[in-house]
């Protein structure tokens, strides 16, 4: 069943911008979707349409079957949305603003108490239930701050950029909270992020959108066929490896198109057998000192960049 649907919607705000301009997505019920698109590209406007806070300019946006448009009030009780700013009061503990939440949704008293259990052991968060929310981490508190939307038993939560600033074991920790949320709750997750790798690794489908319509959407795999190349990846054992070497690849092989990526450097191929041939010769030749070769699929940032970027423009 879609939990989502969005057909040709437009949004045009009062002093003339075009937030949304056509665009379409469809959601599965149960699934983890990403939303990926630069700064401006219309995600947040997007986000504010699905949770009823903005109303579109023309086109359809449904949640279970249900019009944005129409039925607001029967959408905001199966949604919960997690903003980049935390709805948590930062002076009460867990357990007080999870039991004020549930009063805030009229779930009666012992069905919260069970449901607060089953969240805090789900997540292992009992260590923070009893102390004051600012006492913890950025991180700690984000994840606090998703455990409580949760305590609504929404059917979509949205979670707007929420590993943003967190450090990688924070953010590894809430990405396992959103498989779990998924895998144990059954609800469907809607991600907007701009750690590309974030997405590929969480998501079951992605969807790509620049100037307000989507660019492309479909399963990781799917987007990474999108090119229809591959990629070599020349890696060095150093900085000043790469350093003596980033002068010479792209007058080699007479392409603008070779990126850096800490100590590799790596570029679209066409014929493999003739790339690692010419490049493994070309760089013996010059005495530049590499690490390794190997072929590479694109990864969902070459398509990200690819369908985003206008050539030219600094990524």
């Amino acid at each position: 069943m879609e939990a989502i649907a969005v057909e040709n919607l437009t949004k045009q705000y009062h002093n003339g911008v075009q937030a949304l301009n056509g665009l379409s997505l469809t959601v599965e019920e149960g699934e983890i979707f990403s939303l990926l698109g630069q700064n401006g590209s219309g995600k947040s406007t997007l986000i504010n349409i699905l949770t009823t806070y903005l109303l579109p300019t023309s086109g359809r946006a449904a949640l279970f079957g249900k019009d944005v448009s129409r039925e607001a009030s029967s959408i905001r009780s199966k949604i919960a949305c997690v903003a980049q700013k935390t709805s948590i009061d930062p002076y009460l503990s867990l357990r007080e603003n999870m039991m004020f939440q549930s009063r805030l949704h009229k779930v009666p008293k012992p069905e919260a108490e069970q449901r607060m259990k089953a969240l805090i052991e789900a997540f292992g968060l009992e260590r923070y239930l009893d102390y004051p929310v600012n006492s913890y981490s950025g991180g700690i508190r984000r994840r606090l701050d998703i455990a409580l939307n949760m305590m609504s038993d929404p059917k979509i939560l949205f979670l707007d950029e929420p590993t943003v600033g967190m450090d990688i074991q924070s953010r590894q920790a809430m990405q396992e909270m959103m498989r779990k949320i998924r895998r144990d709750f059954g609800t469907t997750i809607f991600l907007t992020t701009h750690y590309l790798e974030e997405a590929d690794s969480l998501s079951d489908r992605i969807c790509i959108i620049r100037d307000g319509k989507e660019a492309v959407q479909g399963r990781p795999k799917d987007l990474r066929r999108y090119l229809r190349q591959n990629f070599l990846k020349v890696s060095f054992e150093d900085g000043i490896s790469a350093k003596a070497a980033m002068t010479h690849l792209p007058e080699i092989f007479s392409v603008d198109t070779v990126r850096w990526k800490e100590n590799a450097a790596q570029f679209p191929i066409e014929d493999r057998q003739k790339a690692l041939t010419q490049t493994a010769e070309a760089l013996l030749n010059r005495k530049l000192q590499f690490k390794g070769l190997e072929i590479v699929e694109p990864s969902i940032e070459e398509v990200f960049i690819h369908l985003t970027c206008e050539r030219g423009e600094v990524t």
